[in-house]
C-alpha cells in the first residue's frame, strides 16, 4: 500500500502533530506500507528554518524508512493571526503541486489548521483516490476560544469550509470522544467519524532517574519541580499559573516551576516573570527532540494547564501521555475528558482552570509522599492503555478499510 500524508509538522519539529505523524508513520513503514510525508522546512515555532535545511521548492530526505518531501510554504513565527494563515495557506498550495506527482493509494492530511486538509481534499479529486481528514483540533472554533478572533465572516467562511471538509473526506479521525460528538452535531454522519487518541511512544518514553547533569546546571537540586513542556501560546493560561505561583514563594520555597518551550506569548510571560519579581521559575527555550526525555525526567510533577473554555472541555493534550509514559504525575488545569482520563487512571490532580486557590492547594497536594505513589502507579496504567504502537496499527487498520471501501 503506497500512503500519501500532508502534514504542517514533522521532525525534527517536536511538537505534538509532528510527534504523532513520525511514530505513527513509523510503525506503518515496518507493517510494510510505502509511505510519502509532504510537509515544509522545519522552522516551528519560531519561524526560522532549522540548520540544515533550506526553505527551497523542494527537498527531500529519507527518515527511518519514511520518504520525506519538504515545499516551499510562507514562513512565519508562530504568532499574529494573518501572517499564519498565509504560512496554512502558501504550505496547501505547494504540497498540493508536489501530492500531484506522488503516486499513492490513500491521502491523510492532519490539522489542526485544515489549509493542509484543503490540500489533500483536492488531490484525492485529481488523482482520484480516497482521503482520510485526521482532526486533532476542532478549528476555527480554537480560535475564537483563545481570543484571537472573534466571531465574524471570516470565521464563518472558515466554519462553511470546515464543514465541507468534513463532508466530502472518505473518513475522518479524530482524537478525542467530544470531537466526533461536535463534528457530528455539525451534520456529519457519525459512521465515517473514527476516534484514534493519542498516546506515547514507549520505547522514548518510560521511567529513569534526574539527568544529574540538567538538576545542576538548571539550578534544581533539592527542588520540587512542576515542569511545563510545550507551546507557550494563548490558549495555555500560563500567565494565570505565574499569578498564582507568587505565593508558594514563601509558603513552599522548594517548589520550583519550569517552562520549556516557544511560542507566540513567549516574551510576555518573560516580562511578567520579571515584573512579578519571581524567583521559583526557569525559563527554557524549545530542546531538540533527542533531548525531551532527559528534561521530563528532571521534574516531579508534569503540569498541564489551558485557559478557561468549554471549547477545551473537548481536547487531550498530548503532553500527559508522555509525562504518565515517564511516571510523572499530572497536575491538570483542565476540564471534560481530559479530566475523565486522569481521575479514571488516578494519575494525578486536576484542579478548576484559573481558579487560583484550587490550583496552590492541588500543587502541594500532588507531592504529597503517599499520594505521589499512588499517582505513579496510576501514570504506569495510563500510559500501557494509550501505547502509541497499537494506535498506529489501529488506525492503519482504518487506512486499510478505506481503500477496500472506496
Amino acid at each position: 500500500m503506497k500512503l500519501l500524508f500532508i502534514t504542517d509538522n514533522f521532525p525534527p519539529e517536536v511538537n505534538a502533530p509532528a510527534n504523532r505523524t513520525y511514530d505513527h508513520c513509523k510503525e506503518w513503514v515496518k507493517n510494510g506500507t510505502e509511505v510519502t510525508v509532504i510537509t515544509c522546512a522545519p522552522n516551528f515555532p519560531k519561524g526560522k528554518v532549522y540548520d540544515g535545511y533550506k526553505n527551497k521548492w523542494k527537498q527531500e530526505e529519507m527518515i527511518d524508512g519514511i520518504r520525506v518531501i519538504r515545499v516551499w510554504s510562507y514562513i512565519t513565527a508562530n504568532e499574529g493571526f494573518l501572517k499564519r494563515i498565509l504560512d496554512y495557506i502558501s504550505f496547501s498550495v505547494t504540497s498540493f503541486l508536489a501530492g500531484l506527482f506522488i503516486k499513492t493509494d490513500i491521502i491523510v492530511a492532519t490539522s489542526p489548521q485544515f489549509f493542509t486538509a484543503l490540500s489533500g481534499r483536492w488531490l484525492s479529486f485529481f488523482k482520484r483516490k480516497p482521503w482520510i481528514f485526521e482532526v486533532r483540533d476542532l478549528w476555527p472554533e480554537s480560535i475564537i476560544a483563545v481570543g484571537a478572533m472573534e466571531r465574524n465572516i471570516a470565521i464563518q467562511l472558515f466554519e462553511w469550509l470546515e464543514k465541507r471538509l468534513y463532508k466530502n473526506a472518505t473518513r475522518i479521525v479524530v482524537v478525542t470522544d467530544a470531537f466526533k460528538q461536535k463534528i457530528i452535531e455539525r451534520g456529519i454522519d457519525g459512521a465515517k467519524i473514527v476516534i484514534h487518541k493519542n498516546g506515547a511512544n514507549l520505547d522514548v518514553y518510560n521511567p529513569i532517574p534526574k539527568d544529574s547533569a540538567l538538576v545542576n546546571s538548571l539550578n534544581l537540586k533539592g527542588k520540587k519541580v512542576f515542569a511545563y513542556i510545550g507551546t507557550h501560546g494563548m490558549a495555555h493560561g500560563l500567565d494565570f499559573i505565574l499569578n498564582s505561583i507568587v505565593e508558594l514563594q514563601e509558603k513552599k520555597p522548594d517548589f520550583h516551576f519550569l517552562f520549556i518551550g516557544d511560542g507566540a506569548e513567549r516574551k510576555k510571560l518573560l516580562a511578567l516573570n520579571k515584573q512579578l519579581q519571581l524567583t521559583n521559575t526557569t525559563f527554557v527555550s524549545s530542546v531538540p527532540k533527542s533531548e525531551i526525555a532527559r528534561y521530563l525526567s528532571v521534574m516531579d510533577v508534569a503540569l498541564v494547564n489551558l485557559r478557561k473554555s468549554d471549547t477545551f472541555k473537548t481536547v487531550i493534550p498530548s503532553k500527559i501521555f508522555e509525562a504518565a509514559a515517564m511516571h510523572k504525575p499530572i497536575l491538570l488545569g483542565l476540564e471534560g475528558e481530559t479530566e475523565g482520563i486522569i481521575k479514571k487512571f488516578n494519575a494525578g490532580v486536576c484542579f478548576e482552570p484559573e481558579n487560583k486557590a484550587a490550583f496552590i492547594q492541588s500543587a502541594i497536594n500532588i507531592v504529597g509522599l503517599e499520594s505521589y505513589i499512588v499517582y505513579q502507579n496510576g501514570c504506569s496504567k495510563l500510559a500501557k492503555a494509550f501505547d502509541r504502537k497499537k494506535i498506529a496499527t489501529a488506525m492503519l487498520s482504518t487506512i486499510s478499510e478505506c481503500i477496500k471501501t472506496k
